[in-house]
């Protein structure tokens, strides 16, 4: 069967759980580790996996994600197969804005209609993981499927915020239950749900029809209505995501790791992920990159410090800190006798002399003063940062 694949990226989450991050930017656009985006992940997964013609379908707060990907993501080519085009919501169908998921396909339905593929991917673009879809859409084929569902168990306690997966022992889904308060376990695993990863594959046709009878019934979403609408066709499957196997792979990396960084807490835990000498999730994959932003900034300087398992980015310049187990990305002015320890510095950050900083996010272009101290008292910092309810400080975004 001839293959040809249009990629859908869902790009228009608003984030509000990651407050302040996403106070000025969408939450795909979120810096994440020391080079990157979150919507970095999905797009280099979807071009490893050799799809490249894709549609980034974006809304709320978008011109920081529409700036990153114009200076980072352009492919040039003779091809007319090979794009990565953005696709503001068009409203064809009222003034609104995408109502859902389903919806936001459903407004683009043309764009999939004129390039005719075979099968849509699409894909969501708020997680940190690594994916080969190849592997899926053989999956996917080779169970002569009509949709097909990434799924990936998750302790029980944390199922609720997914939509909610049984499967027959041949991966046919029999139940898929859109984020139920009472989800159910997998027989095998009494302590897991299996659950959605909100990656799809679908057969064209399947796709054009379901969105058509979604829309007769005013439904939005793939979650809540669309996927629980094909589990009675007996065409729809679970993807086991452990199964995928991506090349360059540690043996000391967590299998199948996927991350959901929806929270303050998630994305933090995520970021220290990638460090240590041996890190559950290792950046440092040539043969599966994840395309980093493009920087012209010079490289690091560090004149003199203590640095341990640290990820250092372009144009930092260091004299005289302590800086351990944290992610200082491009720009950043660390003074002398300054400490920092399991935090997150994102680009053009001045901390001054002596300033001390534990376990604290600080957002784009701020300045720490001389002597400051954060992330030691929360009650007192409150007064500068905004206190998660898992009690991490951030410093919002200044706009310069």
């Amino acid at each position: 069967m001839q293959r040809k694949v249009l990629a859908l990226v869902l790009a228009g989450g608003e984030g509000r759980r990651l407050f302040p991050l996403t106070a000025m930017r969408s939450k795909p656009s979120v810096p994440f580790g020391g080079r990157y985006r979150i919507v970095d992940f999905v797009l280099s997964n979807i071009i490893n996996s050799g799809i490249y013609s894709i549609y980034l379908l974006v809304q709320y707060k978008s011109q920081s994600l529409i700036s990153h990907i114009q200076e980072n993501w352009n492919q040039t080519s003779v091809s007319r197969d090979q794009f990565i085009t953005i696709v503001p919501p068009q409203m064809r169908k009222g003034l609104e804005w995408f109502q859902g998921t389903a919806d936001a396909v459903l407004q683009n339905v043309n764009l999939i209609q004129q390039y005719a593929p075979s099968h849509v991917v699409i894909f969501g673009s708020d997680h940190i993981y690594r994916m080969d879809i190849a592997q899926m859409l053989d999956f996917h084929i080779g169970c002569r499927a009509k949709a097909t569902v990434a799924a990936i168990p998750v302790p029980i306690d944390q199922a609720s915020a997914f939509g909610v997966i049984k499967t027959a022992g041949d991966g046919r889904i029999e139940r898929f239950e859109e984020k139920p308060k009472n989800p159910s376990s997998m027989p095998e695993n009494p302590a897991k749900a299996l659950i959605s990863m909100g990656n799809y594959i679908f057969n064209t046709d399947v796709l054009l029809g379901a969105l058509a009878d979604a829309q007769r019934k005013s439904e939005h979403d793939f979650g809540a209505y669309v996927l629980p609408s094909l589990v009675n066709t007996r065409g729809l499957f679970a993807y086991d995501f452990s199964r995928n196997k991506i090349p360059g792979a540690k043996p000391y990396e967590e299998i199948g790791y996927w991350r959901d960084v929806g929270t303050i807490k998630a994305y933090w835990e995520s970021n220290m992920d990638m460090l240590d000498e041996e890190p559950i999730f290792d950046i440092y994959n040539h043969r599966w990159p994840i395309h980093p932003t493009i920087s012209f900034t010079p490289p690091a300087k560090i004149i003199s410090g203590d640095i341990q398992n640290c990820s250092i980015s372009n144009g930092v310049r260091i004299k005289g800190a302590a800086i351990k187990h944290s992610i200082i990305r491009s720009g950043v002015i660390i003074e002398e006798d300054v400490e920092i320890t399991d935090s997150i510095i994102m680009e053009y950050v001045h901390i001054k002399k002596g300033a001390k900083l534990k376990k604290v996010i600080i957002d784009k272009n701020n300045v720490i003063n001389e002597g400051e101290k954060l992330g030691f008292d929360c009650n007192k910092d409150r007064f500068r940062l905004h206190i998660d309810e898992c009690d991490i400080g951030i410093l919002p975004k200044t706009i310069l």
